[in-house]
C-alpha cells in the first residue's frame, strides 16, 4: 500500500443540475479537490462549494468518497473519479442557468 492514495471515487447526488454536473467534473476542479480533501476514507461525506451563479446564489454539492485506492492521503497525483449516486433532494437555485430549473 502507498502513502498516498493512487485514486479516489467521489460521488455526487443524481439530482444535482447539468451546470453544477459542469461545475464539479471540471479539471479544476479536480485539481481543487486534489489539494484540499487530504486524508480521507470510504464513507467520508462534505459539501463543498462550487460556485455562484449569475444571481449571486451559491451552490454547495454534497460529495461522498465512495472508494480509495492505496493510501488515505489525497495528493496531486491522484486520480479523481466521479460517480453519481441517489438523489437527495438538493436544490441549487440555478433558474437562470436552466429554464426548466435546477435538474433540467
Amino acid at each position: 500500500m502507498t502513502s498516498h492514495a493512487t485514486r479516489v471515487v467521489v460521488s455526487y447526488p443524481a439530482d444535482l443540475s447539468d451546470w453544477g454536473r459542469f461545475q464539479v467534473e471540471k479539471p479544476s476542479f479536480r485539481a481543487y479537490l486534489t489539494k484540499t480533501l487530504g486524508e480521507v476514507r470510504e464513507g467520508d461525506e462534505r459539501e463543498e462549494f462550487v460556485g455562484v451563479g449569475c444571481c449571486g446564489d451559491s451552490l454547495d454539492v454534497p460529495l461522498r468518497i465512495e472508494a480509495v485506492e492505496g493510501g488515505p492521503e489525497v495528493t496531486r497525483d491522484t486520480e479523481v473519479e466521479y460517480s453519481v449516486r441517489e438523489a437527495c433532494g438538493i436544490e441549487g437555485g440555478w433558474r437562470v442557468q436552466s429554464a426548466g430549473g435546477p435538474t433540467a
